[in-house]
């Protein structure tokens, strides 16, 4: 895969955590020509768009003010804090990419890593 995530495991509500997306490979050596979402799939449902970040200008869309996206140009990683964390953030988070928050194609996806908030 092109992409790795990272950082998930099991907190209480009201906690945080920090996911790592890292690109490998020739994503990598492009970095900055892409953009990289943030995803959840909970259980039996869809996988949705959370976060995103134009890599090349570091604009960002998030669905939700507890979460925030950013990224490491050098280290080749977009981050995405979660904080004050919810039963409902529970899910596999997955990092996809594609050319611009907005698009259509996000692929390249990782194997995804859980996230479970218990109460």
């Amino acid at each position: 895969a092109l992409l790795a995530e990272s950082g998930g495991g099991t907190v209480k509500a009201g906690g945080s955590l920090r996911l790592s997306c890292a690109a490998s490979g020739y994503m990598s050596d492009a970095f900055d020509d892409y953009a990289i979402g943030w995803f959840r799939q909970a259980p039996g449902k869809e996988r949705k768009m959370v976060a995103c970040i134009n890599v090349r200008d570091g604009v960002t869309i998030r669905s939700d003010s507890r979460y925030t996206i950013s990224s490491s140009a050098q280290g080749k990683t977009v981050y995405l804090q979660m904080n004050r964390l919810k039963v409902e953030d529970t899910g596999v988070y997955f990092c996809g990419a594609d050319f611009d928050c907005s698009g259509s194609r996000f692929g390249h996806w990782g194997p995804g890593t859980q996230v479970t908030v218990s109460s």
